[in-house]
């Protein structure tokens, strides 16, 4: 069986302190031989809801702080990208770059971060039917020299898509569980189980959520056999300057992440599962 892909840490790089604190929290998890682990913090928030509210460090401080955390932890690294200019950049530390789910139309920037050799995690869009993310691979695959979308291609050529819900009326979110079926049709589906619970701009000049129901869906989703989970965490998330409501608490992390691992080895078991790639 192949390892459960894991992306976690802190939505956003506060300072150097909580960004160490939180990788050395986290070392149980990704030292676990069944997890591909992957430390997430993105450098710059760039589409908070108000011109007031914290977006991180920077391109430049926020890439050496990643990269001292790379060194000292011996991480792999996953931050997102947000104008073409930086994937040159961010290729030289992170080992996946991510495409926010607002900007997964975005044609100039995908080919920018596909010209690189990292891993491309591509958020699916709030708006997006999951079907049509179908294109949006194909433009990564085809940069990268493939021909068509298939799980196959996209496995080695290295995109990857994330689940993160769909917007339902306003402030709120939904996730429909087909989705993940569906994009599985043409490349490895990671579940992002924290923004999935946002509720977007609903407190007042930022986003709320609700970490309750993190469980619940990080769940559901493991009993459809996906390749991995995306899950933002917090030493204090009430404290946290970016999407505090929704991410875990840290010691909160291990029990679920130990729950995600035993549902995959259950779906071993049954017979209707056998074509997952994953168990293969």
């Amino acid at each position: 069986m192949k390892k459960m892909i894991l992306m976690s840490g802190p939505c956003v790089i506060e300072s150097y302190e909580n960004l160490s604190a939180t990788a050395k929290a986290l070392q149980p998890i990704a030292q676990n031989e069944k997890i591909d682990f992957y430390f997430k913090a993105s450098f710059d928030k760039a589409n908070r809801t108000s011109l007031d509210s914290y977006r991180g460090p920077g391109l430049q401080k926020g890439l050496e702080l990643l990269a001292q955390i790379k060194r000292e932890f011996g991480y792999k690294i996953i931050t997102d990208i947000h104008e073409s200019f930086q994937a040159q950049a961010i290729a030289k530390v992170a080992d996946v770059i991510q495409i926010p789910a607002f900007l997964c139309r975005q044609t100039d920037l995908l080919i920018e971060v596909a010209k690189t050799d990292r891993i491309i995690n591509i958020k699916k869009g709030q708006f997006m039917n999951p079907a049509d993310m179908k294109h949006i691979v194909l433009k990564a695959v085809k940069t990268r020299g493939g021909n068509q979308a298939s799980f196959t291609e996209s496995e080695k050529y290295g995109i990857w898509l994330t689940e993160r819900g769909n917007s339902f009326g306003y402030g709120n979110l939904v996730v429909d569980m087909r989705s993940l079926v569906i994009m599985r049709g043409f490349a490895p589906v990671i579940f992002d189980a924290t923004h999935s619970v946002q509720m977007p701009g609903s407190a007042g000049g930022k986003s709320g959520g609700d970490s309750s129901f993190v469980p619940y869906l990080a769940r559901a989703a493991a009993s459809i056999g996906i390749d991995g989970f995306f899950a933002e965490t917090h030493l204090d998330p009430q404290n946290a300057l970016s999407d505090g409501p929704n991410m875990v608490p840290t010691p909160k992390l291990f029990g679920l992440v130990d729950d995600l691992l035993r549902l995959r080895e259950l779906l071993v078991d049954l017979q209707s599962t056998q074509e997952i790639p994953y168990l293969k």
